[in-house]
């Protein structure tokens, strides 16, 4: 190019949208005249008009291509987010194979034009950010990203460092976070508008429409009316926020990227499924997933007669929302590990105190305490920390020398978390079951248990704690029947060594010593660190003359608790004689320390 050429090069900055369909050639394939004719509908009821509404001017046209100019970045933005939250809706209902859904890319640069045509380093950045993007989705350019963030009202997600084809540096990409609550038509108003948060503090899931993968359209009913129990079975968790049936539904009868899900209904967890018939039996499967990472939470397979329709649906309700509880909640335990110190809410410090407090020992109680003080004195109405304060305050008072300062500390955490948590099952049980334990008053505790209960029957934590209350009641045959459910609910709950050991108090109480040892190892197994499981699995070893094993597990209690005396356990749980003193006999066969 010469000089006087060079003169009469047109250059301009301008925003640059790039547009295609996903999937276009597979689209053609099925159905060519169908596809077409579904395309240019949506170009001319919607696309179209929308880059006329935001000023944007259409440079070409490529098949399934869209490129256009924008004068302003903010118009840009605005129209791309527009057409896909429309194409959204208006994909309801159309089946996987039919939809037609954009991809779009967004950069700003100085672009070279004519009459025709624009080119340039921005327009080619542009149709590599709409190479990157999801079927629905949008990425922009971090120069975009700058420019936009303050003005308008939505979030993003840096996918980082990109490296695309023929561009030799890397590029900076961002993802828009198109919720479902946002108005983007229109600027913030006032100095005090926000952006929005792609996602709330607290634990969000949404409950997918399961696959019926068995042929029959009758078996539709049965699997829906799973979903929609199982939704309402997770919406009794008050620390969860479950998505309403009417928008996880809008996903019915379509193949969906679990990220993009979370993306669009701004959710941390996605909960899919599927169910086949075969005969007079059905399989269920379901699987929890993190939507920022695509990380398996839980899964599980059910397989069932096909008896009666709405008990087995009960059946497979409560064993799901019973399996799933514990594993969100190891798995928001994990992503506050993740967060950076200087992040910490009061639901984080509360997190990072459980596994401490799950020890159930006064020093690890401890580490819990000084955590669930900074998230109080954060949040003092904080019904879930009082309760988890309660709990360790318990732990201190019946194993660190039944001081009364703390009994009176873990019983007004406990009263304060009745106070403020009447409507959480966790917070309930938690502090029922400190009161029944300090004071021996196992009527209060039953009732804030069963209350816990009746707000969550699948809780197995409520049933672990209330099989624990029932068996110092000595009311063994319903502290056993508790203690199973809980286990029936969920076998692979972290504090599985809480049903297990109130089976353990049960089955002493009843005198069943093998049975009392048998399950007492396996607490001890589960919890290694907790004395209480040893303890009583010394005093059926004993009471079974095993006399080489008992003191094994009794050497196993003095590692664990070195200032154990008999007198001081005897003591701590005086409600019930009957059950205590014969303990206490056992042990002392044993020899450990009076």
């Amino acid at each position: 190019m010469n000089t006087g050429e060079r003169e009469q090069t047109k250059r301009r900055l301008a925003a640059i949208l790039a547009a295609d369909v996903a999937g276009y050639s597979r689209l053609m394939e099925g159905d060519e005249e169908g596809t077409l004719e579904r395309l240019k509908a949506h170009r001319r009821e919607l696309i179209d008009p929308k880059i006329a509404e935001h000023r944007g001017r259409i440079v070409k046209t490529t098949g399934d291509g869209l490129l256009v100019e924008f004068a302003s970045v903010v118009d840009a933005v605005r129209c791309a987010v527009d057409v896909q939250r429309e194409m959204a809706d208006r994909n309801i209902g159309v089946p996987a194979d039919r939809r037609v859904e954009f991809r779009i890319g967004i950069n700003v640069g100085d672009i070279i034009f004519d009459e025709s045509d624009i080119f340039g380093d921005g327009v080619n950045v542009a149709a590599r950010l709409e190479a990157l993007a999801e079927p629905g989705g949008i990425c922009v350019s971090r120069v975009v990203r700058d420019q936009v963030r303050d003005k308008l009202d939505f979030a993003f997600e840096d996918m980082g460092e990109q490296q695309v084809k023929n561009i030799t540096r890397p590029v900076r990409a961002h993802r828009i976070l198109i919720g479902s609550g946002t108005n983007l038509s229109e600027p913030p108003t006032g100095a005090a508008a926000t952006p929005t948060l792609a996602l709330s503090d607290k634990p969000s899931i949404a409950v997918l429409p399961f696959q019926n993968m068995s042929g029959d359209p009758e078996q539709e009913y049965f699997v829906d009316g799973i979903v929609e129990d199982i939704i309402t079975g997770l919406s009794h968790m008050k620390w969860l926020l479950v998505v309403a049936r009417n928008s996880s539904f809008t996903y019915k009868g379509r193949a969906v990227d679990v990220k993009q899900v979370g993306r669009e209904l701004c959710v941390r967890y996605v909960l899919e499924g599927s169910l086949r018939k075969a005969g007079d039996r059905v399989r269920i499967t379901g699987q929890l997933i993190e939507t920022t990472t695509g990380t398996h939470v839980w899964a599980e397979r059910y397989d069932c007669a096909l008896g009666d329709i709405f008990e087995l649906q009960d059946e497979i309700t409560l064993s799901v929302v019973g399996a799933i509880e514990p594993s969100l909640r190891q798995a928001e335990i994990e992503r506050s590990k993740r967060k950076r110190p200087e992040n910490l809410d009061s639901y984080d410090l509360y997190l990072r105190a459980l596994p401490h407090a799950h020890v159930a020992m006064p020093g690890d109680g401890e580490k819990a305490l000084s955590l669930l003080h900074q998230s109080l004195a954060l949040e003092p109405d904080y019904a879930a920390a009082h309760a988890a304060a309660a709990w360790c305050y318990e732990q201190r008072y019946l194993r660190g020398g039944l001081h009364e300062a703390d009994k009176i500390a873990g019983l007004m955490h406990a009263r304060a978390a009745l106070e403020a948590g009447a409507d959480d099952a966790t917070t309930l049980a938690t502090a029922g079951f400190v009161i029944g334990l300090i004071e021996h008053d196992y009527e209060t505790a039953m009732n804030a248990i069963d209350h816990a209960l009746a707000l969550n029957g699948s809780s197995a934590l409520a049933l672990a704690l209330g099989a624990t209350i029932l068996a110092h009641a000595g009311r063994t045959t319903q502290a056993i029947a508790y203690g199973q459910r809980a286990l029936h609910f969920s076998p692979h709950d972290p504090t599985i060594y809480l049903p297990l050991t109130a089976l353990g108090i049960a089955h002493c109480a009843a005198g069943n010593f093998e049975e009392a040892a048998a399950v007492c190892n396996k607490a001890a197994q589960s919890n290694p660190r907790f004395s209480f499981p040893c303890v009583l699995q010394t005093a059926a070893l004993s009471c079974l003359g095993r006399a080489n094993e008992a003191k094994a597990a009794a050497n196993r209690v003095l590692e664990l608790e070195p200032h154990f005396s008999i007198a001081g356990f005897v003591r701590a749980h005086t409600g019930r004689p009957e059950i205590w003193t014969p303990i206490g006999d056992a042990l002392r066969q044993v020899g450990l320390p009076e």
